[in-house]
């Protein structure tokens, strides 16, 4: 070939090149299967990826327990039951299950301190036979002991005979770290992916006595990863004389900001009831996701308040209000607030 074709060729070939590199990408033509294409090629679509963690921050998932007037959970409630307000505006419901069927993240922490070791023996068996009935596959389970300490003795597993294995194993401690406790288990789910439900269960006397975290810093972690609370205080102590009751206020208030319960057992023979009435608590929650309507400003936390109505019966007179009444036999529980993140 002439050298004058061979520059011209060439040529051709460089301006058709560059080309097709400053062409926006919409334009350009597509490869080949033969052509080989970087890893840079491969990789998502950033714009994408930023619509789709935009969609997982914005959506706010609040679980909801509604019980009727003998503390059953009340099931088959509709949609349009549901009001939900984000600092008192009213909001759109995207997002609705009767039972929802997002799998569950348990840690179950028991109080090993000296002053629960008469109780330890009935706690471990409503334990062990409370994980035999609650997991379902998907969950898992991680066991803990608090004392001055808060030590993992089984990691997050569905394997029941593991974690019943673990509770056996639980030792005996000294003091009792109750806002350790909510503050690492807390950490320890937010670790377990999104799209799960995230629940502690505390076994304890409601004695405060050895945390570095105190009551604000772990109250805020639970609200930020958005977990739910049940608290079982198993008191030593019937009167007030001697408890440590400003421990029990303090878990009081933690439980009811995540939506959970507390329940104070007159005996341990009451625990396996009171598991039972966890597990099916957790088994008929309400699922109710929102895109927050006005959006609230990064790094705050936002105020939540769910309430349950009841339909206007239709034989009701035409000169009864047509707006819906607040059903008065209902019980409800939610996390009172959620963490907008940071941008």
């Amino acid at each position: 070939m002439p050298v004058s074709l061979l520059l011209l060729f060439c040529t051709v070939l460089a301006a058709s090149a560059s080309a097709q590199g400053d062409r926006p990408p919409w334009a350009r033509k597509p490869k080949t299967a033969d052509t080989p294409s970087s890893s840079a090629d491969n990789s998502p679509d950033p714009l994408q990826d930023r619509a789709k963690i935009k969609v997982k921050v914005d959506l706010v998932n609040v679980l909801v327990s509604v019980l009727d007037e003998h503390n059953r959970p009340a099931p088959e409630l509709p949609a349009e039951a549901f009001r939900l307000f984000d600092e008192d505006n009213p909001q759109t419901i995207a997002v609705f299950e009767k039972e929802t069927q997002q799998p569950l993240d348990l840690v179950l922490m028991f109080d090993a301190s000296l002053s629960t070791q008469l109780a330890m023996p009935a706690q471990r068996e409503a334990a062990m036979r409370f994980i035999q009935q609650v997991l379902r596959p998907g969950d898992r389970l991680a066991v803990y002991s608090v004392d001055e300490n808060v030590t993992q003795i089984a990691a997050f597993t569905d394997n029941v005979s593991r974690l019943q294995d673990a509770i056996k194993r639980i030792p005996q401690g000294a003091g009792t770290s109750i806002y350790d406790a909510v503050f690492l288990g807390s950490k320890a789910l937010s670790r377990q992916g999104a799209d799960r439900r995230s629940v502690v269960i505390l076994i304890t006397d409601g004695g405060e006595t050895t945390s570095h975290a105190d009551f604000d810093t772990a109250r805020r972690e639970a609200v930020r990863n958005g977990t739910l609370l049940y608290t079982v205080v198993v008191r030593a102590m019937k009167n007030e004389s001697g408890r440590n009751t400003a421990g029990e206020h303090a878990l009081e208030t933690m439980t009811d900001t995540t939506g959970g319960a507390v329940f104070y057992p007159d005996s341990t023979s009451q625990l396996g009831e009171i598991f039972d009435r966890i597990n099916r608590e957790l088994r008929t929650q309400y699922r109710l996701g929102y895109y927050p309507t006005p959006r609230g400003p990064a790094d705050t936390y936002r105020r939540i308040e769910v309430t349950v109505v009841a339909q206007t019966p239709p034989q009701a007179s035409a000169a009864s209000s047509s707006e819906p009444s607040l059903q008065a036999n209902y019980s409800v529980r939610h996390r009172k607030s959620y963490y907008t993140g940071v941008p």
